[in-house]
């Protein structure tokens, strides 16, 4: 694999991969994958293949990614580059095609879509979760010519629809008439003040006037005596009317819609001419993804077959060693406690024999001094 793959030098502490199936796995020989090893750490490598273009033709891209880790910060996502790429200075500024797959840091777990369209990077507008536990999980993206995509996980689609509806790639087809204006008596308010609802009229606080004013108050020196201020229990809050539906209301106003002069179909988008290159520049806290199944095609069938015949015949046995590693840790564990009791009950017990030993020998020695 080091012969495919090429490790970047754009930086000199870079993360190394190394090549295994990991703590648990469905096939010892199989599942081996590239594997970050090295925490917090940017990781860059690419692997060359003979370029091609998509044109007229469906792209299909999929690998798989364990997070054995349950990595809490860092990228599992993939790159697709021109050939022109320069492999030795592979870094987070090279321009990519294409970058799909998942992407975790606390709160944020999401597949990333981002398609190159004009020299600009455009994410797709639809929020997709990827997965979050610790196994083997298949990420594929479809990009059709009939100017459609496709999302699936695990051989099961997630997200789907046309590319112009879901990226910023082109103008609006369609854009409000600047001719035209809402008209003025056009009421679009749904709910108005209920002009019979009466203000409840009770201030925060009041005075209290049943305190008096003490013995030793003199005006000249410590002022006008004044009643203190309490709160009133009658107080509810500042008062606001209640709503009541608009009589009047005639809903949201259409604006009318006129096709959008900017606007120009382009049947080019996501077709890119010089495909060669895929890559992993990523950045991770915790390391301990395997990347693994690397596969680029124009024939979904077969993607969706190798994924059944990889990751599909061997997840079952994953989740199975891994239970049952589980089993074993929680069993190592629970004898390692009675072990760790087993022996500070003998030592009791051993202190109390010695504590009678003492009571028996100073005995005799009592009643002779008696």
């Amino acid at each position: 694999w080091q012969k495919r793959w090429v490790n970047s030098e754009y930086k000199a502490d870079l993360g190394k991969f190394k090549l295994t199936a990991g703590k648990f796995y469905g096939h010892p020989l199989r599942d081996k994958g590239l594997q970050t090893s090295e925490n917090s750490k940017f990781y860059a490598i690419s692997s060359r293949f003979k370029p091609f273009s998509n044109k007229g033709k469906t792209l299909v891209i999929q690998y798989t990614v364990k997070h054995e880790q349950k990595i809490d910060c860092g990228g599992g996502y993939v790159k697709i580059f021109s050939s022109d790429l320069d492999q030795k200075n592979l870094s987070g500024d090279s321009h990519y095609y294409i970058m799909f797959g998942p992407d975790i840091c606390g709160s944020t777990k999401k597949v990333h879509v981002i398609l190159n369209y004009k020299n600009k990077s455009h994410p797709i507008k639809k929020p997709i979760r990827c997965k979050v536990d610790g196994y083997t999980h298949l990420y594929t993206l479809i990009i059709r010519p009939d100017q459609t995509y496709e999302v699936k996980i695990d051989n099961e689609m997630v997200a789907s629809g046309n590319l112009e509806d879901y990226f910023d790639f082109l103008p609006l087809r369609k854009m409000n008439d600047p001719s035209v204006r809402k008209p003025t008596d056009w009421d679009n308010q749904v709910q108005i003040d209920d002009p019979n609802d009466k203000d409840w009229d009770e201030p925060a606080h009041t005075m209290d006037t049943s305190a008096e004013n003490p013995g030793d108050w003199h005006d000249a020196v410590n002022g006008e005596w004044l009643y203190p201020v309490a709160k009133n229990p009658q107080y509810r809050g500042e008062w606001k009317p209640r709503q009541i539906d608009s009589p009047n209301s005639r809903g949201v106003w259409p604006h009318p819609q006129i096709d959008n002069p900017n606007y120009s179909p382009d049947l080019s988008v996501c077709s890119y001419e010089n495909i060669g290159i895929i890559g992993l520049d990523i950045w991770q806290v915790r390391a301990g993804t395997i990347f693994d199944n690397f596969l680029i095609t124009d024939d979904e069938v077969y993607a969706e077959d190798f994924g059944d015949e990889t990751w599909g015949e061997t997840k079952d046995p994953e989740k199975e060693m891994n239970i049952k590693q589980i089993e074993e840790e929680q069993e190592r564990e629970r004898a390692t406690e009675e072990k760790y009791f087993e022996q500070q009950l003998k030592k009791k017990v051993g202190r109390k024999k010695e504590s009678g030993k003492g009571r028996a020998l100073r005995s005799p020695v009592e009643k002779e001094e008696l």
